[in-house]
C-alpha cells in the first residue's frame, strides 16, 4: 500500500511537471513567435555565428535557454523583455569573420544595440541585455538586471555548445 501511494505521488508530481512544462512551452512560443518571424531579425540568417550556426539560430537558442533558466531556477525575470533581449543581443548584422574593425568580441554589443535601437523600441532592461551580454569581456558594461544576467549566462552556455559540440 505504501509503495502504491509513493508511486501515485511520483506520477502526480511527474504529471504536474509535464503540464507545467507544456504551459511554459506554450507561453514561450507565444512571445518568441513575434521575433522568430520578424523580417528584420530574419536577416541574421545571412550571417554565421559559431561554426556553421547562423546568428539567427544562435539567438533563438539563447532565447530558449534564457527562458528555461528563468523558469527552472525561478529567477522571476520578465519573460517578454528576456526573450526580446535574447533575440536582439547579437543584432550586429555583419559577417564578423570578414570584419576588419575593432575586435568583434568587444565591439559587437555596441553595434547590436545601435541596430536594435534603430529598428525596435527598447526598454532600459532590453538595452542592458544587449549592451552587457559579453560581460566580463566588456568590463565596463555590467549586467544591471536579472534579465541581463540570465541572457549573458545563456549566451555563454549556447556559445560553448555551438562551438564545441555542434560542429557539422
Amino acid at each position: 500500500m505504501i509503495r502504491y501511494v509513493q508511486t501515485l505521488r511520483k506520477l502526480t508530481v511527474n504529471q504536474t511537471e509535464m503540464e507545467t512544462e507544456q504551459m511554459d512551452k506554450a507561453a514561450y512560443r507565444r512571445i518568441a513567435k513575434i521575433y522568430e518571424n520578424d523580417a528584420k531579425i530574419l536577416r541574421m540568417k545571412n550571417y554565421i555565428q559559431h561554426g556553421k550556426i547562423t546568428t539567427y539560430d544562435h539567438v533563438k537558442r539563447v532565447a530558449e535557454t534564457s527562458y528555461m533558466l528563468n523558469h527552472r531556477f525561478k529567477f522571476k525575470a520578465n519573460d517578454e523583455e528576456l526573450i526580446k533581449g535574447a533575440f536582439l543581443h547579437d543584432y550586429f548584422l555583419y559577417d564578423w569573420h570578414q570584419w576588419r574593425g575593432p575586435l568583434h568580441g568587444f565591439y559587437h554589443p555596441k553595434a547590436a544595440l545601435e541596430n536594435a535601437e534603430r529598428d525596435f523600441i527598447l526598454s532600459e532592461r532590453e538595452k542592458n541585455i544587449i549592451r552587457s551580454h559579453m560581460w566580463p569581456l566588456t568590463l565596463g558594461n555590467i549586467p544591471r538586471c536579472r534579465e541581463a544576467w540570465i541572457v549573458s549566462a545563456a549566451d555563454k552556455i549556447c556559445s560553448l555548445k555551438e562551438t564545441f559540440m555542434m560542429r557539422r
